[in-house]
């Protein structure tokens, strides 16, 4: 279960940056307003994940999600760039998120 509530976690943090950019500067009600709970929900989250999974991977892996989430959102919804730089960085973060969840006890 704590690995649920870590990968919740981690896609709560993905929905708080995407509405935090849709906030403008937290000036729209909606996108704030979302963008509080969703802060406040993703790290209640993690601390009833953090309970069992060890500090290092939890946060390491939460912070994974939401950076390679970040980045998908971002050229899907925000026509941000694609290059061969971004995809080989977030294959790396990939590669450690993987690296992190098979070293855990």
């Amino acid at each position: 279960m704590p690995w649920i509530y870590l990968f919740i976690a981690g896609a709560l943090e993905i929905l708080w940056a995407y509405s935090m950019k849709l906030s403008r500067g937290f000036s729209l009600l909606i996108p704030s307003a979302i963008t509080i709970l969703a802060v406040v929900a993703s790290f209640w989250l993690l601390s009833i994940a953090m309970r069992t999974i060890p500090l290092g991977t939890a946060y390491t892996i939460w912070t994974g999600i939401g950076a390679i989430g970040a980045f998908v959102i971002g050229i899907v919804f925000l026509a941000e760039p694609v290059n061969t730089a971004r995809i080989i960085a977030a294959l790396l973060i990939i590669s450690g998120l993987l690296l992190m969840k098979l070293s855990s006890t």
